[in-house]
């Protein structure tokens, strides 16, 4: 349950910073961007596996830079939900999958895992 609230966190993070950086990007309210970081966490846990698999022969053909579009379908599918959050096209939903994921890759560094114990 805390690794949940942690990833929320750190989600929130990321979309707010992806909202300040990339044009295109925006929220309406705090609220917003709490819900918007929830459902992007329900959506990448049922939806996003399924793309990731249907999609396996572009991503290899790509070397991976498909999993690229496959985020920002995921954010842009929270957009869709989500009244208070836009993501205006395609170019500005892979900007918020590129922001949003380096905050978890930086993130990651500095949480400890709970599933390695020493």
């Amino acid at each position: 349950m805390i690794r949940f609230v942690v990833q929320a966190l750190v989600t929130m993070l990321g979309l707010w910073l992806s909202a300040q950086i990339v044009p295109g990007v925006d929220f309406t309210s705090t609220g917003s961007l709490i819900a918007a970081a929830l459902i992007l966490g329900l959506v990448n846990a049922i939806v996003r596996p399924v793309l990731v698999v249907v999609t396996f022969p572009i991503t290899v053909i790509t070397l991976g830079l498909f999993l690229l579009v496959v985020n920002a379908a995921m954010i842009g599918l929270t957009a869709m939900f989500l009244g208070g959050f836009a993501v205006d096209g395609l170019w500005a939903g892979i900007g918020a999958a590129v922001v949003t994921g380096v905050v978890s890759w930086i993130a990651g560094a500095f949480i400890p895992d709970g599933d390695k114990r020493d």
